[in-house]
């Protein structure tokens, strides 16, 4: 044999040696939908919404009852999950719009216009997101929904932060209409070289608002969902993915296709709800918003049903981690109702809020034969314990130390794995602590232990979670050795934002 020929055969033997490697690793679906509530599914004690394959997911699965959300709002709750930080740290820690800022135009769509440039405040490039570990490692990034982490041509759109494919919404503003005039796509396989927008065809003949709205047949929802499960088609055995599928289900508007799933629902409820609309918000009106509502509900658990028989059809299902949670609290706006479905109302607050009803979320981890099935859990987690408990999963080791930008003082990872609680091996750290702020509210929170501190407007007010679930009896007087040492925590985890609008926000004084 020639020496050019032992070299190809070294490649070779090298190449098959990587795939092997990367075939053995665990596949990771991980699926945020939108403002759905901790009680707005059945496994969480609610009773009028139909959600059998959430419940199916629960019982084969683990359901866990004390996990928190990034944020109460959606963006900065999704870069907590992209980045691994809590709000006291990460860069985004609000929703900043670059739909309304100087030099955005309105460019024609049809019988209608829409803004030359959408999306939020962007990522910080300098500090590395989920997604590029999940490449670095080998695995197949795909993304299906709202993105939110940087406005279209920043410098930190899907393209250029470490996903393969994406469909969806660059802009979540944008994602307040379910029949929009255009949504957004990225392909490194079929060779784009940057976002792209997608016009829909079908909905750009009728205005945004109005009785004519309703001709509109391209559903945002369906589409994405229809996307994410293409790539999921055409994975295979020989490379582990890595599938972030953002659902905008069930935020408003309420809208969605007269079909089955919306009939279903017709005269269910003795009370309904009309809703006027706002056109600047863009939701359009409703007369019947519980009878929405529910159906939304049930459409994203159809979807998530989908899923989950996918990958058993597929062969994947005991080689694949697949966590279901929403990115905050129950939402009021077009025309939802939450203390309708929520008729217990185990929580106080809703989303923008701090108390546990605008944080506290479903999560359903699901892995066939790895994950205890029945189990329901207590650990405290948030979302930027993800970061390090799919590391976990992937073994991907000392994540921090090798994805820590050393040019940067503090480059923060505030996660803790629940790898050993979700697999049953090891010893599970706690948290000494969870953290939150925002500044819409002027809110800020701090769990530690059993307690909870929430500050409004720089005013502290202490619970007892064990004993007064929905925050309603302030232990501040009683106990103000806890105040103190919690008030610390808040002012040495919270660090000045780079982006002006984030700072507004009152800190306790000593």
């Amino acid at each position: 044999m020639n020496n050019k020929m032992l070299l190809f055969g070294c490649g070779l033997l090298a190449s098959a040696t990587v795939q092997a490697q990367e075939a053995a690793k665990p596949n990771i679906i991980y699926i945020m939908c939108d403002d759905l509530g901790y009680a707005d599914v059945g496994c969480y004690g609610q009773q009028y919404i139909a959600t059998p394959n959430l419940d199916r997911m629960a019982a084969e699965g683990m359901r866990f009852t004390q996990a928190y959300a990034g944020s109460p709002v959606s963006a900065p709750s999704r870069a907590s999950f992209m980045t691994g930080q809590h709000t006291g740290h990460t860069k985004v820690r609000g929703n900043k719009e670059y739909w309304n800022v100087a030099g955005v135009t309105q460019i024609p769509y049809g019988v209608t216009t829409d803004y030359s440039r959408v999306g939020q405040e962007p990522y910080d490039p300098n500090h590395v997101i989920l997604p590029e570990i999940m490449k670095d490692n080998g695995y197949n990034t795909g993304m299906f929904g709202k993105w939110a982490g940087g406005y279209e041509g920043s410098e930190s759109t899907p393209d250029k932060r470490g996903i393969d494919e994406y469909y969806g919404f660059i802009c979540q503003f944008q994602a307040h209409l379910y029949y929009p005039n255009f949504l957004n796509e990225y392909s490194k396989e079929a060779g784009d070289k940057e976002v792209k927008r997608v016009t829909l065809e079908n909905n750009i003949k009728y205005p945004l608002h109005g009785e004519e709205y309703k001709k509109r047949s391209d559903y945002s929802a369906d589409l994405i969902h229809q996307k994410a499960m293409a790539w999921l088609d055409k994975q295979t055995a020989d490379k582990p993915f890595f599938g972030v599928f953002t659902y905008t289900l069930p935020h408003a508007e309420l809208a969605q296709p007269n079909d089955s799933i919306l009939q279903a629902y017709q005269g269910a409820f003795c009370i309904e709800k009309s809703y006027g609309g706002d056109a600047g918000s863009r939701y359009n009106p409703t007369n019947i918003a519980h009878q929405q509502f529910a159906a939304m509900v049930t459409r994203l658990d159809i979807y998530v049903g989908q899923v989950l028989d996918k990958l058993r059809e597929k062969g994947f299902d005991k080689n694949t981690l697949v966590i279901f949670t929403s990115d905050n609290g129950p939402h009021t706006e077009g025309g939802a109702d939450p203390d309708y479905f929520n008729t217990e109302r185990l929580l106080r607050g809703t989303k923008r809020s701090t108390t546990e009803g605008g944080i506290r979320v479903p999560f359903i981890a699901w892995w066939p034969g790895e994950v205890e099935a029945g189990v329901v859990n207590d650990h405290q987690l948030a979302f930027y314990d993800l970061m390090p408990t799919f590391c976990d999963v992937a073994g991907i080791d000392n994540y921090v130390e090798k994805y820590s930008n050393k040019d940067v003082e503090n480059d923060y990872f505030d996660g803790l794995s629940f790898a050993p609680t979700l697999l049953g091996e090891g010893e599970q750290e706690a948290h000494e602590f969870l953290y939150w702020e925002f500044h819409e509210t002027n809110m800020m929170a701090l769990r530690m232990g059993n307690w909870k501190l929430v500050v409004q407007n720089g005013n502290c007010s202490l619970y007892d979670l064990v004993t007064d679930l929905h925050e309603d009896n302030n232990l501040a007087a009683q106990y103000p050795d806890v105040v103190k040492k919690m008030k610390e925590i808040l002012l040495r985890e919270h660090t000045p934002s780079s982006i002006a609008q984030f700072n507004n926000i009152t800190l306790p004084t000593m």
